[in-house]
C-alpha cells in the first residue's frame, strides 16, 4: 500500500468555541458533541471552580481580589480532556465532585471577577486546548467565544428562554435545592453579566437556541453548525 502525504491543512485540530448563560445545557452538550466527533472537550469553567475551591480550603477571603491573585503562583491545575474520562485536579487532590458543592459555586463569580485571574486561566485554557490529542477540541465556557478562542473556526452561543434554563436547572436537583434553583440561576445571571455580555452572539458567533429542542436535538444542531463551518479557511 502506498501511503500518502499528510495534508497539514485536513489534519490540523478544529476548535470549536461553545459560550452561553447557566442553565443552557452548554456543558452536556459540548460533551456529547465531543464524544460524536471523537474531539476532545475542555471545561473551562472547572478551572475557576478549582480555584475557587482552593481559595476556600486555604481560608482565604474570596473577596480579597490581593490574596486571590497570589493564589494563582501554586495552583497547581489538571483537567481531563477526554470526554469519557473526565476529571479535575489540585495537585495530588481529586476535586471532580468537590468543586460542585454549594459552597464553592457560590465564590466563582467573586474568583472569576478578578481580571488578572481571567487573565491568567485564559492562557491557561489555549495551551491545554493546543495540547488535546484529538482531531478537534470543544472548549465551552464563558466568554469563550469573544476572549479565550475568539479565532476559532466554529463559535457557537448556545442559549435558551430564562424559564427553560430555571426548569433544566430544577430537574436536575432535588428537594430543596430544586425549590431554589430559579433564584440561584438568576443569582449567578446577574453576577456574570457584570462580566460578560453572554446572551447575545458577537460578530461572527452562532446561534443555537435549545429553548424548544431537547437533548438530542440540541446535540444535532451544534454538529450541524459544525458541519456547515469551513474548518479549513486560515
Amino acid at each position: 500500500m502506498t501511503e500518502s502525504t499528510p495534508n497539514p491543512t485536513v489534519n490540523r485540530p478544529v476548535l470549536v468555541a461553545i459560550d452561553g448563560p447557566a442553565g443552557s445545557g452548554k456543558s452536556s452538550v459540548s460533551k456529547a458533541v465531543a464524544t460524536r466527533l471523537g474531539y476532545g472537550f475542555l471545561d473551562t469553567g472547572a478551572a475557576y471552580r478549582a480555584l475557587a475551591w482552593l481559595v476556600l480550603e486555604r481560608g482565604i477571603d474570596q473577596n480579597d481580589a490581593d490574596a486571590v491573585i497570589r493564589a494563582l503562583a501554586d495552583f497547581d491545575y489538571e483537567i481531563g480532556t477526554d470526554p469519557a474520562g473526565y476529571y479535575v485536579r489540585v495537585g495530588e487532590n481529586d476535586v471532580t465532585d468537590a468543586i460542585r458543592e454549594p459552597r464553592v459555586s457560590a465564590a466563582v463569580s467573586a474568583i472569576a471577577r478578578v481580571p488578572e485571574v481571567r487573565s491568567h486561566l485564559v492562557q491557561l485554557f489555549r495551551s491545554i486546548a493546543a495540547g488535546v490529542d484529538a482531531p478537534g477540541v470543544v472548549v465551552e465556557g464563558r466568554d469563550i467565544t469573544t476572549v479565550v478562542a475568539r479565532d476559532a473556526p466554529v463559535r457557537i452561543l448556545l442559549t435558551a428562554s430564562e424559564e427553560a434554563r430555571m426548569a433544566r436547572r430544577s430537574a436536575e436537583l432535588h428537594d430543596d435545592a430544586a425549590a431554589t434553583a430559579g433564584a440561584e440561576l438568576k443569582k449567578r445571571d446577574q453576577a456574570d453579566s457584570r462580566v460578560v455580555d453572554f446572551l447575545n452572539a458577537a460578530e461572527g458567533v452562532t446561534t443555537v437556541d435549545s429553548t424548544d429542542l431537547n437533548f438530542a436535538e440540541t446535540v444535532d444542531a451544534v454538529i450541524a453548525v459544525i458541519a456547515a463551518t469551513d474548518t479549513t479557511a486560515d
